[in-house]
């Protein structure tokens, strides 16, 4: 007979870690709490995009969409980045967020990266129907739930709005199925791998030529 003890109640929240892979917080790990949908970016696909990303990532401005947790744009703020700015609808994982980045600064100096750092609690396509401010950003990474419709909607909105600087670099990650994107005429696909059931991209935007 068994000698393990059943267990009553709610689930156990589990608790996972993903590891920094390059810049000054290298090898550092942060905490996340998982749950169903969640889809961090996995080591391999983030070495090959600040790979893919090279010398275009130090002192940009970026976006993070659908964040999560955060792994994109703190990987960006390891690297240079100037300032990450991250929107995600889960009040958890923007308080989560937030720890993380203050734990990552803890003892630096002068500058601590929190200060570059933005984390915004916001339905990702109710937040890039405005631009009031007329904000722009260098790097946009953005990994939407798959199968919702909302890729389409939200690199129009990038456009539209003009949230995006002149040569600005957009990553997107979709399932695998999702072959061919219905991007921006002005939008360049450079980059594009396949890990699994997901497809992951680079896309240089260039400007719109004003002439009619």
């Amino acid at each position: 007979m068994s000698r393990a003890k059943k267990t009553a109640g709610k689930p156990k929240t589990v608790t996972s870690q993903l590891r920094i892979i390059g810049g000054s917080w290298r090898s550092r790990r942060i905490s996340f709490t998982a749950w169903d949908g969640l889809r961090p970016t996995p080591d391999r696909v983030r070495e090959t995009l600040f790979n893919w990303l090279s010398f275009d990532i130090e002192a940009r401005s970026c976006l993070d969409l659908f964040a999560g947790t955060g792994i994109l744009g703190l990987e960006a703020l390891s690297r240079g980045a100037k300032t990450a700015t991250f929107v995600d609808s889960s009040a958890s994982s923007c308080q989560q967020l937030r720890q993380n980045v203050k734990l990552l600064d803890a003892g630096c100096e002068p500058t601590p990266h929190s200060a570059r750092t933005e984390v915004l609690q916001f339905n990702v396509m109710n937040f890039l129907q405005t631009n009031p401010k007329g904000k722009t950003y260098e790097v946009v990474f953005a990994d939407p739930p798959f199968r919702q419709g909302l890729l389409a909607p939200m690199m129009t909105l990038l456009e539209s709005q003009h949230w995006l600087g002149e040569s600005a670099l957009i990553y997107i990650e979709s399932e695998a199925e999702l072959t061919k994107l219905d991007t921006p005429e002005n939008w360049e696909e450079i980059k594009q791998k396949q890990a699994g059931q997901v497809i992951y991209r680079l896309f240089r935007r260039h400007a719109k030529n004003s002439a009619s």
